[in-house]
């Protein structure tokens, strides 16, 4: 990921659409999808036999919510459509799970790019998706016959990726109680883990929680960050330029006009300029650099530490460089 994939490499041609989408693009269109697909699943519920509305019925929500055995008989979209579906039952369910989306995604599509963050999420509903099914194969959070939706597993593999970033980044916890996100993510994943292990085979004792899936997200988002992966690696042939975005039109300020040159004869030969090698920004770096860029952000640049601080300074040394 180069720096044109930054946040702060911005464009200026202020276009509308432009600053709608510089910050959390991916992110909020993700948002905007729930939202519609939630809508349309209320709206396509079916009536029971005395004329009552059945809830997370209709045939948006049975044709797109996760089935294990519908998608061992072929029916794999699902894998990825369950993620976009929520309870009609359950008001904050979806509510709670696009805040938290909202909150924590816009900085990690800021990391690593609209593109990689939208393969990172649509991977993260596929495991937390096949987590799900292979706990009901083995007889844990429910059985073959159970149905799963919702966007948590997918959620909580954000969630668990930005704690990796920034661990100490302090959230309240209804809005009452100061806690680093860290301890927000073991308190979850524990949770979780202990409601996987009381569920039975049918899926009872849970509260119709689907555990396996939000600890599959949780596995992957984990493993993302310490293994180092790029979902979009994985895509045989992908193009180069799929990957890369457009380089914006940046304006170049001097404070002083560039020396003129002087003169030569015509007969005199000028010599090549050697070309100034280039050197690569370390990939681990530009890590750091959007580490401590969110921070500036969110906390001010009086919150950097003298660390902080000296990695901003190689990167600037290094930028500098490449503008030669």
């Amino acid at each position: 990921m180069g720096i044109h994939d930054r946040d702060y490499y911005r464009d200026d041609s202020g276009s509308w659409l432009n600053s709608l989408t510089r910050h959390g693009q991916v992110c909020t269109w993700i948002i905007v999808l729930n939202i519609i697909l939630y809508v349309a699943q209320i709206s396509s519920r079916t009536r029971n036999e005395i004329g009552y509305l059945e809830p997370n019925s209709g045939p948006i929500t049975e044709n797109l919510d996760l089935s294990a055995k519908d998608v061992l008989h072929g029916q794999v979209w699902r894998l990825v459509t369950h993620a976009f579906l929520h309870d009609t039952n359950n008001f904050w369910h979806i509510v709670f799970n696009m805040l938290l989306l909202y909150w924590f995604g816009r900085d990690i599509e800021s990391i690593y790019g609209p593109k990689e963050f939208l393969a990172f999420y649509l991977a993260s509903a596929v495991l937390a998706a096949l987590a799900f099914i292979g706990c009901s194969a083995a007889g844990l959070g429910g059985g073959m016959d159970t149905h799963a939706l919702g966007a948590s597993g997918a959620v909580m593999a954000v969630i668990v990726l930005f704690a990796c970033h920034f661990p100490h980044h302090r959230i309240w916890i209804f809005f009452l109680l100061p806690v680093p996100v860290w301890l927000m993510v073991v308190i979850y994943v524990g949770f979780d883990a202990w409601g996987l292990l009381l569920q039975d085979g049918l899926g009872r004792s849970g509260g119709g929680v689907a555990f396996a899936a939000h600890l599959g997200g949780a596995a992957f988002g984990a493993l993302y960050y310490v293994r180092g992966w790029r979902v979009l690696n994985w895509i045989p042939n992908w193009p180069a330029s799929m990957t890369a975005r457009r380089r914006p039109k940046l304006r170049v300020f001097r404070e002083e006009p560039p020396p003129r040159r002087p003169q030569v004869r015509e007969s005199a030969r000028e010599e090549p300029t050697p070309e100034v090698a280039t050197a690569p920004v370390d990939e681990h770096l530009e890590a750091q650099v959007d580490a401590v860029l969110a921070k500036v952000a969110r906390q001010g640049q009086d919150s950097l530490s003298e660390e902080e601080r000296q990695v901003l300074q190689r990167a600037s040394e290094l930028y500098r460089q490449r503008r030669k």
